[in-house]
């Protein structure tokens, strides 16, 4: 069967109905982000995802800072125009190569940060470019004024903001059409919906992708116990995974599996196939074969108006599985 397309935002950028989330692919500075990395299967993972359809990839300068890019580059070598990039900048990474954990939107800083990512890709041009979080110090203006020149100069095809609200959306939107804004989003996390962000990028015409569409792995059913997460794993260390959330988080797990099963399904496909129901960009992070295809699969499955009420039942809009991040990155949210 052929993946389905979307037009993501109103601006013209067609991208398949699911997209692949890299960083898991690399470790990051001293730490991995989800367990051991693998290179050869992460690039046989995004060839694989290629070979279904899946031409999406998502990826940032600030994961590994630059492995991630560098990975993309080599998987994508000599086939560059099959495949759509998403990059991000934002987090200021020094001449260092280090990253100083400071919000940089200034003008000079997204051009030199433009520049840097396409020597890591190996390209010249970037599909979707995204800011990573927004400067507090700098008006959105600024940045987005800078964003658009890159557009003018070819380096840059469309225009992105990830986690931002309706007002920065709006006042950037002024500027340079925005086509896409990236938050997390899953039957865990749906603050983009209580906060009325989603129905301003519907007004807009700008599109919406999801990251950690799986609630950090948490919906694949793949975890049980805390000792399920690698050592060095972060999301030990958010408030999800911690005992006030976590065992409540497994019992509303059970009850998404038992629907599943019901449907001959896994969790995450149901959990992926409800995000695509509502007409959003699903970027599951997976740097195993198998379980991209068993991503891309979900694209195929139609839930009807029970189905989606029946699981909206088991976690409703406002449940608390806790937050996603420590108490520093949930700060940087806008």
């Amino acid at each position: 069967m052929v993946m389905k397309k979307i037009n993501l935002g109103s601006e013209g950028l067609v991208v398949p109905n699911i997209g692949l989330g890299c960083m898991g692919m690399t470790g990051f500075e001293d730490a991995n982000m989800y367990g051991e990395a693998d290179e050869q299967e992460a690039i046989a993972t995004i060839h694989k995802s290629l070979e279904l359809g899946g031409n999406f990839l998502d990826t940032a300068d600030l994961y590994g800072p630059f492995k991630n890019e560098q990975l993309i580059a080599k998987a994508i070598q000599g086939s560059r125009d099959k495949y759509i990039i998403a990059t991000k900048f934002g987090w200021e990474i020094n001449d260092n190569n280090k990253v100083t954990w400071a919000i940089n939107g200034k003008k000079e800083y997204v051009k030199k940060a433009v520049e840097r990512s396409l020597k890591n890709l190996k390209t010249d041009y970037i599909d979707l470019y995204y800011m990573h979080r927004l400067d507090k110090s700098t008006p959105i203006e600024e940045t987005v004024e800078a964003m658009s020149d890159l557009v003018k100069e070819g380096k840059v095809g469309y225009l992105g903001l990830s986690e931002v609200s309706s007002e920065t959306v709006k006042r950037a939107h002024a500027i340079h059409p925005i086509t896409a804004v990236q938050s997390e989003y899953s039957l865990f996390e749906r603050t983009a919906e209580e906060r009325g962000i989603l129905n301003t990028l519907t007004e807009l015409g700008v599109g919406f992708v999801a990251y950690s569409p799986l609630g950090r792995g948490f919906l694949s059913g793949q975890i049980r116990s805390i000792d399920d997460l690698p050592e060095n794993d972060f999301r030990r260390a958010i408030p999800r995974f911690q005992e006030a959330h976590f065992y409540k988080n497994i019992e509303l797990v059970k009850a998404i599996e038992a629907m599943a099963a019901e449907k001959e399904i896994t969790s995450s496909q149901l959990a992926l196939a409800w995000i695509m129901s509502k007409g959003i960009l699903p970027i599951p992070g997976t740097k195993r074969r198998k379980y991209v295809a068993q991503n891309i699969a979900a694209t195929h499955i139609e839930l009807s108006q029970n189905d989606l009420e029946k699981l909206e039942s088991i976690v409703p809009l406002g449940t608390d599985t806790g937050n996603p991040y420590d108490e520093f990155s949930m700060g940087l949210i806008d």
